[in-house]
């Protein structure tokens, strides 16, 4: 027998492009210089290694789950004294899963999620001083529980917006993250979107001397395939 779609499992797959500037406090070890950086997409994507990134959600009447994964890999350098160049890298990788409930269903336009889960990193920091022939490095991998609200609404017929925030890590990984997405979509097709929007990321994580403070944000642009 077909399932109803009140029965069916919904599933969407994002890809999207996150075009985020970058600034932070980064130092691998308590013996390692701390790199001050502060950068703007457009001087980011010049230090830009590599970056990947997709989004996919899954839903069935009123319980929903979503996972999303970001990679980057990025170079900095800046002035430690007159004479002196601090060389920097940083490698990102996170992985969020969470799961939830649609505390608001029957709203005409509105509805939203109330979600919880996990968010597992892994960074790779290292810094540099080619004057004095030294390098530092070092790299963290450590899992924070997350809480989230998602609102969705139906703008248009074709229009609809979705707003996104979460928070995190309460001591238990890093000492805070949180997290905050907005995008407008169209419906270009029967099951093909298209958005557009704006993301900001915070992680602090310190453990044994090893410092990653970083904040991340920008606009984004992304096409969902629906199943």
């Amino acid at each position: 027998m077909a399932q109803t779609p009140d029965d069916a499992w919904r599933l969407q797959v994002t890809p999207y492009v996150w075009m985020a500037g970058s600034a932070g406090d980064i130092r691998p070890t308590a013996q390692a210089p701390t790199l001050h950086s502060s950068k703007s997409f457009s001087e980011v994507l010049g230090h830009l290694d590599g970056a990947f990134f997709v989004h996919g959600t899954a839903r069935k009447q009123r319980w929903v789950a979503l996972w999303d994964m970001t990679y980057a890999s990025l170079s900095d350098k800046a002035s430690l004294q007159p004479g002196l160049t601090i060389q920097g890298k940083l490698r990102q990788t996170s992985v969020s899963a969470l799961a939830g409930y649609q505390v608001l269903a029957n709203h005409p336009t509105h509805s939203l999620d109330v979600l919880g889960g996990v968010r597992w990193w892994h960074m790779r920091a290292s810094v540099s001083v080619p004057q004095l022939q030294r390098q530092i490095g070092n790299s963290a991998s450590w899992v924070d529980p997350v809480l989230a609200l998602r609102l969705r609404s139906q703008l248009a017929p074709r229009w609809s917006s979705l707003v996104y925030a979460d928070v995190g890590g309460f001591g238990v990984g890093a000492r805070s993250t949180w997290q905050l997405v907005a995008t407008l979509n169209y419906q270009l097709q029967e099951r093909l979107h298209l958005s557009v929007g704006y993301r900001h990321q915070a992680v602090d994580y310190r453990n044994n001397g090893m410092l990653l403070d970083v904040q991340q944000g920008g606009p984004l642009l992304g096409a969902t395939w629906q199943f």
